[in-house]
């Protein structure tokens, strides 16, 4: 599977910045388009665990579209996530249980920039959005 158009404007994009101060402002920049979700719905029954920071997640098929609602306290995972989401968006049920995310993320340069237990939050918000796409 080639990239989709959402993965080729991520690579576009992060090959402009230079050097990881760049990507982690664009990244803090990403954050900020993440949605604030509603008090009411940060619930300890959807935290996701092995996450340094708390991320909730929602996630549910939809007339066979993936409908997503992560939201994390932390702002460079709430750029994460907006990362991660446009990676995903637009894919088929099926292509996004066969994308690798771990390592287009890694291929972008961002995960040997992490924390270990920050990039093990990001592999458990990607194996939990590949869980609900293949349940359907």
């Amino acid at each position: 599977m080639g990239l989709s158009i959402n993965q080729q404007q991520l690579v576009e994009q992060f090959s402009l910045l230079k050097g990881w101060e760049d990507k982690y402002r664009f990244i803090l920049r990403l954050g900020k388009s993440v949605p604030a979700m509603d008090d009411v719905l940060k619930i300890d029954d959807v935290l996701l665990n092995g996450c340094e920071s708390n991320v909730w997640f929602y996630g549910e098929v939809v007339n066979d579209s993936l409908q997503l609602n992560i939201y994390s306290d932390a702002k460079i995972v709430r750029g994460l996530i907006a990362i991660i989401c446009q990676a995903f968006d637009g894919l088929s049920l099926e292509n996004i249980t066969n994308f690798d995310c771990v390592q287009f993320l890694e291929e972008l340069g961002l995960l040997s920039h992490l924390s270990p237990s920050r990039g093990n939050g990001i592999r458990a918000i990607i194996e939990q959005i590949t869980k609900v796409a293949h349940k359907h």
